[in-house]
């Protein structure tokens, strides 16, 4: 399989901050690239790119209306990453559980 036909992970989508922010930008509304663009002081061809991974991970969806054609955010996806993250939520309550009792303790007052 060659590197131009290879499917992006949600990993990768979301690594990118414009990418983050596009998704961010079409969890209410669909959107054409036309309109996404104005909001990036990145050419729209960079925009229209950055949409492709995002599509390729399935984050986001694609419609066409007439001659244009319109994003609208899938959160699906994400529960790849969810469930990735919950994994290590242990770890974080965790320390948080030990910073919780360092600080109140009595030895340290």
């Amino acid at each position: 399989m060659g590197a131009a036909s290879a499917k992006h992970d949600v990993f990768q989508a979301i690594a990118d901050p414009t990418r983050r922010s596009l998704l961010k930008m079409l969890v209410d509304k669909e959107m054409p690239v036309t309109a996404i663009s104005g909001h990036f002081p990145i050419s729209r061809t960079a925009v229209s790119k950055h949409l492709r991974i995002l599509a390729d991970a399935g984050l986001v969806k694609e419609r066409k209306v007439g001659r244009e054609t319109r994003y609208r955010f899938d959160p699906d996806p994400l529960t790849e990453l969810k469930q990735w993250l919950s994994f290590y939520e242990r770890f974080w309550d965790n320390k948080m559980a030990l910073l919780k009792n360092f600080v109140e303790s009595e030895d340290n007052k």
